[in-house]
């Protein structure tokens, strides 16, 4: 379809020490795989990148994570015209662009975070980052492709 995509895989490289990826670095990619679902989730037509965007902070809240959400539209350019949903530093609406409406049969990159205390690191936090793009078909959304719904260990 000569469409641009916008995608980040995780791996994590496994110690001679371990025989799979820790526990709790799924744990917190869990995490952000939830904030994809609440966000998917509340894609409606006729709704702002705005709306989505706090609809899903403050769902993330509510389930006590920490999430930052920067999605944005995508077709023949990397960003293409279309809502943006959340920017890094504008968490509360983008003004303009976020004003815009979602259509059916448009096409996102859902690209959020989901930051995580880690213990068994000394209290570390990280940031698990995903970025997959997926469809609007005017009803549900879903991923044409999958999605990762785990670290890999290589």
């Amino acid at each position: 379809m000569r469409l641009n995509t916008d995608q980040q895989q995780h791996f994590y490289m496994i110690k001679k020490s371990e025989k799979r990826v820790p526990i709790f670095l799924n744990k917190a990619f869990s995490k952000a795989n939830r904030v994809q679902d609440i966000l998917t989730a509340s894609y409606k037509s006729g709704a702002s990148g705005n709306e989505l965007l706090a609809n899903t902070l403050k769902q993330a809240k509510e389930e006590g994570i920490d999430a930052t959400v920067y999605t944005h539209p995508i077709g023949f350019h990397g960003h293409a015209a279309g809502p943006t949903i959340g920017l890094w530093d504008q968490q509360g609406g983008v003004k303009g662009s976020g004003d815009y409406a979602v259509y059916p049969n448009t096409a996102y990159s859902i690209e959020l975070n989901a930051a995580s205390t880690i213990p068994e690191w000394k209290g570390k936090v990280i940031k698990i980052m995903l970025e997959e793009d997926g469809i609007f078909d005017g009803t549900k959304f879903y991923w044409p492709a999958g999605r990762q719904l785990e670290i890999k260990g290589i």
